[in-house]
């Protein structure tokens, strides 16, 4: 049965080239905090916790006139899940997220407001299932005040009383509505052994884009990921994963690893853990990353270091980004680390 799984979930990870994705969409280096983004079917994918909430930013090339800046929000939570309920512990995720990018002297934006559902089933006792889906409200803007064109060159300057040439001027703005989906696998053999694997599709209805009432498609994005954890002694984990994503040609390949230490040793009453890793985005950036947990919040931030033909024109600095999550649960008791078949490891 894994085999076969394994076999329908590869099916789904794109060929895919070395280019860079350019364009708005998901783009941030830690895409592990940023789960119902990377695939609907990581809605409350979560089975030490009901709820989780997270917060996103990313500034990138700063030190060019005209930055990249990237925000994001989400929130889900479990219907079900407890091994007291009805005998089973499968369960079904809800959730929501915010995603806004800005960019250019026009500021050209994107604010995308998505719905996820997933329903997550156990395959026995050291496989679990999941299955998600996603529709979004998309809206882009941007503003041609604040653009200039060529006929408004002066012959020294560009000067914005000129009129441009255009038929648009203003704030204008698009709407369209997108829907993705996607499959996780998840496989925990034992205790210190954690394995997913994913794939999805977003816009696979092929919305239509244009700020000229023109034809505009906006293409499939195959996105694939894989994600372990290892652990390793009593105080630490290892955390390699890789995301891959393509779309109208242009790809990204995002691979590295997480080293989770737990602060208080083997004391599984103590959340504490440092965080810090290294990661690689093909042909384009080397990304640092440092964070903290305790309790039921985790800080993270991380930065890229480009590597690719713009490090003349920004000196190797690539992207500043953060992030912070919140997980909890409905109810308190003495053994809630045992309720669910998914391996703990602090």
């Amino acid at each position: 049965m894994i085999k076969k799984l394994l076999n329908i979930l590869f099916l789904f990870l794109p060929v895919i080239g070395f280019n860079i994705v350019s364009g708005q969409s998901m783009h941030f280096s830690q895409y592990y905090n940023a789960p119902l983004l990377l695939n609907p079917a990581n809605t409350a994918l979560m089975p030490d916790n009901d709820i989780r909430l997270c917060a996103n930013y990313r500034n990138q090339w700063a030190v060019i006139p005209v930055p990249y800046n990237t925000y994001s929000a989400f929130g889900d939570f479990k219907i079900g899940g407890h091994r007291h309920d009805r005998g089973h512990n499968n369960w079904l995720g809800i959730g929501g997220a915010i995603f806004n990018d800005v960019a250019g002297n026009g500021n050209l934006s994107l604010m995308e407001i998505q719905g996820d559902i997933a329903y997550h089933l156990h395959m026995g006792e050291h496989a679990l299932l999941s299955l998600g889906f996603s529709a979004a409200s998309v809206q882009r803007s941007v503003n041609y005040d604040k653009l200039t064109f060529d006929m408004q060159w002066d012959g020294e300057q560009f000067n914005t009383t000129y009129p441009n040439g255009e038929k648009m001027a203003g704030l204008v703005k698009t709407n369209y509505t997108t829907v993705g989906s996607g499959i996780n696998l998840a496989m925990f053999p034992n205790e210190n052994i954690f394995m997913q694997f994913s794939a999805g599709v977003l816009n696979i209805n092929q919305p239509n884009e244009s700020f000229y009432n023109q034809k505009n498609v906006v293409a499939y994005r195959p996105i694939g990921s894989i994600d372990m954890l290892f652990k390793a002694g009593g105080s630490l984990i290892i955390n390699p994963s890789m995301y891959v994503t393509t779309q109208s040609g242009a790809s990204e390949i995002v691979a590295g690893n997480l080293f989770r230490v737990h602060v208080a040793g083997t004391d599984i009453n103590n959340n504490e853990e440092l965080i810090l890793g290294l990661f690689y985005r093909l042909n384009d950036a080397i990304i640092g990353t440092a964070g903290y947990t305790f309790g039921n919040l985790q800080f993270m931030v991380s930065y890229d270091f480009t590597t690719s033909g713009l490090t003349p024109y920004d000196g190797s600095y690539g992207a500043m980004e953060f992030s912070i999550i919140f997980k909890g649960n409905y109810y308190k008791t003495e053994n809630a680390t045992t309720m669910y078949t998914c391996p703990r490891f602090f």
